[in-house]
Parts: structure tokens; sequence; C-alpha cells
């Protein structure tokens, strides 16, 4: 959804009318459809009695029950779509400001304040509204979110006069198409020099030649014969033949990025492994402190306090010494970041296993292994490590990622940049999916037990997380040959400046005559 929503933006309707139009009232109404199926009575069904035996006697839910729970569901999908790459682009529009020479890193400190406020929702979620649910049941549970997006909505229409809103550029999907097709066509043409914008049609581009990397696509741009190829104008008479310079080096941008791109993927299936922690922490002592017992499904809170207090840290204290020490506004680039990311999601997940292995010991040394749900004696503390590790190097490798997609593609494309960041997550849920039910099949086979046993004290989960810290570490290596191909991402490979020759002119056009050869 993030990617249609991104496209939608970009290519039609503009970032302000997808957030303020489309996403922000679907993910209201959503949220309101969500809140009337626990008020209204009949809109659910009824809770559950208990016969003389003592079971439950539950009435499962008619047609329009489960029709209006998964159009609520359907509705908020559909406005996460717009406003996850959408607003997070939209708001870099207002501070990004290209003729400033800090500009960089004004957009880096905001990138990090922007995910550090995002975890604090998340917490504030985790903590503040599931102890309403609790407490209060889902009538109040559900209305607060309510009242949170009704004052989000207001709050974006409050300052909609003052925004900066670049407009949509209409013929974004049919110039990536155009240049493939006009690649295609040209396939057999040979290239010409690179130092001559005579050679390359960059109406309405500043660059007057194209970059070197990925040079196949500049066939896509090469003017063959202005007379033919060009009107009075300057425009291309054929798009599906010849296309600007603007739209090959668009399509590159995104065809670079892709294997970088593909190393989050790795990232996000072994680090959103929420599930196992909270069996780990089921059968460990819950005490922190005294009596003060935490909850098995909130561990996940130290992981990203640690990302908030390292956004705190790196932005006040580390950067300015890092860009002294660097020479460069930013401090570390944007890939050493997500290079050091992965690299500690490596040892974030090694941690996992050698805790698990501890636990699982104490275990069997206790005589537990037939009982799952029995606490052993070990304190649950010892998880914390691995979650504090886990939000470390999401701070680092996602928001790298962010700042990353957001310098690589020109501002028209700036959603559709913002939404790969969705995309790596949720294809990284499928292969993590796809990487339990391989391991659990394969472990299995025999009559053996799976590694992924629901007895934690027959598994052997410990194995599982050294197999993620593997794939973390072959992850890592991948990363190193994807940032080596891609190069230093500061690098301007083309000169603004347009080169003069002294040649024949197009009686039409004022344009140099060049004719290349097949």
């Amino acid at each position: 959804m993030p990617i249609l929503g991104a496209l939608l933006s970009d290519s039609y309707l503009g970032r302000f009318l997808v957030i303020a139009s489309a996403t922000t009232l679907i993910s209201l109404l959503g949220i309101i459809v969500l809140w009337l199926t626990a008020f209204i009575p009949n809109a659910r069904p009824p809770h559950c009695a208990l016969t003389k035996e003592n079971m439950q006697a539950c009435v499962s839910p008619n047609r329009g029950q489960l029709f209006l729970l998964f159009s609520s569901f359907a509705l908020l999908s559909m406005g996460a779509g717009g406003i996850r790459p959408c607003s997070l682009a939209f708001a870099a529009d207002q501070i990004d400001d290209p003729e400033n020479p800090e500009n960089q890193k004004t957009l880096q400190t905001f990138f990090n304040w922007y995910y550090a406020s995002v975890g604090i929702s998340v917490m504030f979620s985790v903590l503040a509204i599931v102890a309403i649910q609790d407490v209060a049941g889902w009538v109040v549970g559900f209305g607060v979110p309510v009242g949170f997006m009704l004052s989000s909505t207001i709050f974006f229409f409050l300052g909609s006069s003052r925004y900066i809103k670049v407009k949509a550029n209409k013929s974004l999907v049919t110039g990536f198409v155009q240049v493939i097709v006009a690649t295609w066509k040209n396939r057999n043409l040979a290239l010409p020099p690179m130092d001559s914008a005579a050679w390359y049609h960059h109406k309405g581009s500043k660059l007057v030649a194209p970059t070197k990397k990925l040079g196949f696509l500049n066939k896509a741009c090469v003017i063959r014969n202005p007379e033919k190829d060009l009107d009075c104008d300057g425009l291309a008479k054929d798009p599906w033949r010849l296309c600007t310079i603007k739209q090959v080096e668009e399509q590159k941008g995104v065809i670079r990025v892709i294997p970088i791109w593909s190393t989050g993927i790795v990232i996000a299936a072994t680090l959103n492994q929420h599930a196992f922690p909270v069996l780990q922490a089921n059968t460990m002592d819950r005490h922190l402190i005294g009596s003060l017992r935490i909850p098995a499904g909130s561990y996940g809170v130290f992981g990203l306090l640690t990302l908030f207090l390292w956004v705190a840290i790196y932005d006040r204290k580390l950067l300015p010494l890092l860009a002294k020490l660097t020479s460069r506004p930013r401090g570390l680039s944007n890939e050493q970041r997500m290079g050091i990311g992965i690299l500690i999601s490596c040892i974030a997940t090694a941690t996992a296993g050698v805790v698990e292995n501890k636990r699982r010991a104490t275990a069997l040394r206790q005589g537990l292994a037939d009982h799952p749900r029995a606490v052993v004696d070990m304190s649950a503390n010892w998880l914390l490590p691995q979650h504090c590790l886990v939000g470390l190097a999401e701070a680092l490798s996602t928001i790298g990622q962010i700042d990353f997609f957001y310098s690589q593609f020109p501002k028209s494309m700036k959603s559709i940049a913002m939404a790969l960041l969705a995309l790596g997550a949720a294809v990284g849920d499928l292969v993590a999916s796809l990487i339990i039910g391989i391991v659990s099949d394969v472990t299995k086979r025999g009559g053996r037990v799976s590694w992924l046993s629901n007895n934690l004290n027959k598994g052997h989960y410990d194995y599982y997380y050294w197999l993620l810290s593997l794939l973390n570490v072959a992850n890592f290596f991948y990363y190193l040959l994807c940032s080596r191909a891609f190069g230093n991402e500061d690098e301007k490979e083309y000169d603004d400046g347009e080169a003069m020759e002294e040649v024949e002119m197009h009686p039409c056009l004022g344009s140099p005559i060049r004719r290349v050869g097949v």
C-alpha cells in the first residue's frame, strides 16, 4: 500500500492532497469503524457464556460483523499506505533548502528525530493505550486513538495555508516506461562521447550529459538527427524513441538503490522477530527492581528507549565531533551508518542465541524439559542486551536508509523513496515467515523435535538465533559489495555547465546538427 500511495502522490495528486483528502480522512474513518465494532453491541458477537461443565459456549460472528471489522482493517491499511511515505517526504519538503550549505545536516537531524518520535509514539501505544484498553475496556481503548487521529487531522489542516506543496510529475510512470522502450529501440546505437551537450536531449534538465553509471540507458536520450528527432520547441517528436536526460537519470536512481535496498530485507527479517523474545520472557523471572514486574510483551520498549537515547546522543554530542573529524557536516555517511547497523544486528542475534542457550540449559538442569510454561531460575533482564542492540541497529540502519533514499531520488520522487523503507519491512516480514517455515520443516524431519517447538525447553531457539546471525553476517558482506558497486553517495558525476562547440546549427531550432551512426 505505501508503494501505491507513493505513486499516486508523486504521479497524480501531490503529497498534500494524498495526505489531506485521502489518507488522513481514510485513516480517521478506519479507526472510527474499528471503534464502532466495540461501541455498538450488534456490531460484534455476544460474549462467550459458561456452560455447566465450565466450557465456553461462543457464537460465531455473522457476515455483516466480519465485513465491518475487515473494512476497518482495509481502511487503516489504505490510510497508512499514503501517510507513511508521504508524510515524511512532505515534512522534509518544508525544510529542504539545497541552497543552504547546512541543508544535509538539517535533513539528517530531522530524519533522526522523526524516527525517534515514531519510536516514542509506538512505546506510548504499547504501554499507555494498551493499559487503558485493559483497564477501561475496548470502547474507551479504541476511543482514545479516535481522539488522537481526529486531533492529528485538525492540526494538519490548520497549517495548510503555510505548507510548501511540490507539484506531482504526472508523466513519472509513463516516463519510466518510455526510457525502457527507447533503450530497447536504440539498443544497436553506438554511444557518443560524454563531453558534449549536442549529443543528448537535455530539454528541461539541468544536466547536459548523462552520468556514466548504467550507461546502457544513455541510449534512450541520444539524439540521432535533430531535424528528425526534435520539433521547433526542442521537444522529442517521438518520446518513445527519444527521452530526456532527466528521465534517464530518474530511472537510474531507482535501479541503483535497489541492491542496497535489498540489504534492508534481511535486517527486517532478523530484527522483527518480536514473538520469540516474548516466549522467552514468559519462562523467566520478570522482576526488574524489587517487586516491579515487567509484562513479557513490554521488553521491546527497551529497544525503543535505546533508539531514542542514541538519536539524542548522536545528534547532540557525537555528530558535531564526527563532523570535525571527517570534515563533513553529516559526520558518518549514510552508507557507513547502514553498514554499522547491519554489523550490530549480527551481534544482536548472536547475543540472543547465547542468552537462549543459557536459559535452556538452566531449564534442563532444573528438570523442566516437560514443563514449557514453568519459570526458570533466571532473570529476564538477560534479555535486555539483545533488545538494546536491536534498537541501536535499527537506529543506525533504518535512519540511514531513510536519509540515503531521500538523497538519491529527485524531488519529484521523494514519496517513492520513502515508500521503499516500508516495502523493505513488508518483504522482510514475508522472508521471516519463510525462514521460520523452512527451519521448522527441516529440523523436525525424522521425528526430531523442531528447533521452533512450542516447548522452548525441548526446542533449540538458540540454534535458530545463531542461524539468523549467520544470515546477517552474509548480508553484511553482500552490503559491502553493493556499497562498493554504488560508489560514493556524495560523488557528482556530471557537470552542470554547458559545453560550447562551433558546429552547424539547426535551421529551425538553432541547435547543432549531429547524426549518430548505428
